[in-house]
């Protein structure tokens, strides 16, 4: 029987490859990073997936999937020591795709009645998973700046702002998905 390509064996030691061929270890925060951009990408996999049996949501489900794409773009940046992004020619986020987030934000918004209170996470199987895509696009955002601020190596271009608007973007989905399903947002009531 031919090997699997799928198993390699070289990360039994609790070390991984990077772009360039060198070696670290698994627990290195580098890896934490990009490992949390995997998961992120996982769980909007999913939000497809959920959203992929109504019709409806087909522009949405290809814009994610541009999101799925910029997301393994910085995966691929942090997955790759500074001096050698450019040799490897990584794609970049760009300046143009922000603002197409920044688009569809204002374009899902305008359709949304104004926020008077902050709302619970909820609704709909599908809204519930967008706000966990949102809470994890949060986290992966923090642990992007604690990267920075620890070991002082220049981030990709755009990734905390391509990170921040990415919640934004999923905040106002969630919201979005919640009125188009008929599903009524539930407001936070402070307990007394």
């Amino acid at each position: 029987m031919k090997k699997s390509k799928v198993y390699t064996k070289t990360g039994d030691a609790g070390e991984t490859g990077l772009v360039s061929g060198n070696r670290t270890l698994k627990s290195d925060l580098r890896i934490e990073l990009y490992g949390e951009l995997d998961e992120l990408n996982s769980r909007i996999g999913l939000a497809c997936s959920l959203l992929g049996s109504e019709l409806k949501f087909i522009q949405v489900i290809n814009f994610l999937h541009h999101i799925q794409s910029a997301i393994f773009d910085l995966g691929s940046n942090l997955a790759c020591e500074v001096d050698n992004r450019e040799k490897y020619n990584l794609p970049q986020i760009s300046n143009e795709f922000i603002q197409d987030i920044e688009l569809e934000i204002d374009k899902l918004d305008s359709e949304l009645e104004p926020l008077k209170n902050f709302i619970l996470p909820g609704g709909s199987i599908v809204s519930s998973s967008i706000h966990l895509c949102r809470t994890n696009a949060r986290s992966v955002e923090r642990k992007l700046v604690h990267y920075f601020n620890y070991t002082k190596e220049e981030l990709p271009a755009n990734s905390i702002v391509f990170l921040n608007r990415l919640s934004d973007y999923l905040f106002v989905l969630s919201r979005h998905t919640n009125k188009i399903m008929g599903n009524e947002e539930i407001t936070w009531k402070p307990r007394k």
